[in-house]
């Protein structure tokens, strides 16, 4: 029993061993498995107040990338960003660019430890931008360019929230008001 459990034992450790070299992906596994198309997330992108005090800060946009299966994918390079007005009944709804193009990183691995969250699986970047309005409609571009070479392009309407409606007290609805909203004159 004592040599079964040894021996036991010793194919346990040996089939668990792995090597320690990192192996570069070769251009057979790139090709299948790196980035072929690039999406602004039209779900989490939007204006946003990061500071917490009721007035937007800037824009936090979610990159995602996905491989030639449609899965999601991570990947390395620079993405810029621009901010234009948004033009309707327009075929190109880009207007007048509003801002500095914003350039964020990814080549790294602490730029892409920072910013990838697996969540979503998405990179998010946050852009800020003092003149930014909730109540105004923008569009965002995001043009990428891949470590490797290539780009890939998006761009995304961000829909500004809607004017909330004023509810006024109706002058008839005030103790001593006369019927049809006139208030009795002395």
């Amino acid at each position: 029993m004592g040599r079964t459990f040894i021996l036991f034992l010793v194919i346990c450790l040996t089939a668990g061993c792995t090597s320690s070299t990192n192996a570069n992906r070769g251009g057979n596994d790139e090709a299948m498995f790196g980035p072929t198309k690039m999406k602004i997330d039209p779900i989490f992108t939007q204006v946003k107040d990061w500071t917490g005090d009721g007035k937007p800060d800037g824009i936090e946009a979610l990159i995602g990338f996905t491989d030639r299966f449609e899965d999601p994918t991570k990947a390395a390079g620079r993405v810029i960003f621009e901010l234009y007005e948004y033009r309707r009944d327009s075929p190109d709804p880009r207007g007048k660019r509003l801002a500095d193009p914003w350039v964020g990183s990814i080549t790294t691995l602490n730029e892409q430890r920072e910013l990838w969250k697996p969540v979503t699986r998405t990179y998010n970047f946050q852009m800020s931008y003092d003149q930014i309005r909730a109540n105004r409609n923008y569009v965002l571009q995001a043009t990428f360019e891949l470590a490797s070479g290539g780009r890939f392009f998006d761009k995304l309407v961000l829909d500004g929230e809607s004017l909330k409606e004023i509810k006024r007290v109706q002058p008839s609805s005030l103790p001593g008001a006369a019927p049809g909203g006139r208030t009795p004159q002395p």
